[in-house]
């Protein structure tokens, strides 16, 4: 007669949701990195695997903004266009690797190499006058490179700098101790391994190899700008923390973007 038809529905629930977790990971990924809200309860297992999906949330943001810049074509100034392309991304993440590329720097700073007073700072909700200024320099760099992209009609890295930043971050939250005791960038350094890097360099290298050969050197250097980050932050403190993946991602969005312009 066959299994009972409530055993045979238990057999397809765990397969059903072997099937829906990358989905269910994605989703994670945009949850932590946009403006798209979630809730309920999160294990650290999640938290970690969703890492692998990082450049997924990147290539919606910047596929949304180069349709955008398309549309706009010659009706919007590039001066203009740019500005709008950044306040987009910015209002997309809602401002939250900003807020770390302001923490960071008043921490680094202000520390005066102190670990402890270092993390005090980074902890800080106010900001600073390194951090403010380090936080308009990534602005305007960004916009200034953007104009110019605009202004020539390449369009191809409002769409790769997203998705190449968001995963520039991937490997360091893997192999980059996280530096305090606390905080979300802990369960997702406990729990991220080299799949996860594997699988979102697997999804950034489509997106890098689309516009290939030109996209090669810039990418290149918006990697190193996140690695000089983190090798700075983990000398100072001995490790990283959330305030550092997101200014990592910062850097390395307008370090990409300014290659771009540059060649």
């Amino acid at each position: 007669m066959g299994e009972p038809v409530a055993e045979r529905e238990e057999a397809r629930a765990p397969r059903a949701g072997r099937r829906m977790r990358p989905i269910l990971d994605a989703l994670l990924a945009f949850r932590f990195l946009t403006r798209l809200p979630g809730k309920g309860d999160l294990r650290d297992a999640d938290l970690g695997r969703s890492c692998a999906w990082f450049p997924v949330p990147g290539a919606v943001m910047g596929g949304l903004v180069l349709v955008g810049a398309r549309l706009a074509g010659t009706h919007v100034p590039p001066a203009l266009g740019a500005v709008l392309v950044v306040a987009a991304l910015a209002w997309m993440t809602g401002g939250l690797h900003l807020d770390g590329v302001a923490d960071v720097f008043d921490g680094l700073g202000g520390g005066h190499g102190d670990r402890e007073r270092i993390l005090r700072i980074m902890r800080d909700s106010r900001i600073g006058a390194l951090g403010a200024t380090a936080l308009a320099l990534v602005l305007a760099a960004k916009a200034a490179a953007t104009a110019e992209l605009l202004g020539r009609g390449a369009l191809w890295p409002l769409l790769v700098a997203p998705v190449v930043a968001r995963f520039a971050v991937v490997p360091l939250v893997v192999l980059v101790p996280y530096a305090r005791e606390e905080g979300l960038g802990r369960a997702f350094r406990g729990t991220a391994g080299v799949r996860e890097i594997a699988v979102a360099a697997a999804l950034a290298a489509g997106a890098v190899a689309a516009f290939a050969p030109a996209s090669l050197a810039p990418t290149a250097v918006a990697l190193a700008a996140a690695a000089g980050l983190a090798w700075t932050v983990h000398r100072r403190i001995g490790g990283l923390t959330g305030d550092a993946y997101g200014a990592a991602i910062e850097l390395a969005e307008v370090a990409l973007l300014a290659a771009a312009a540059l060649r």
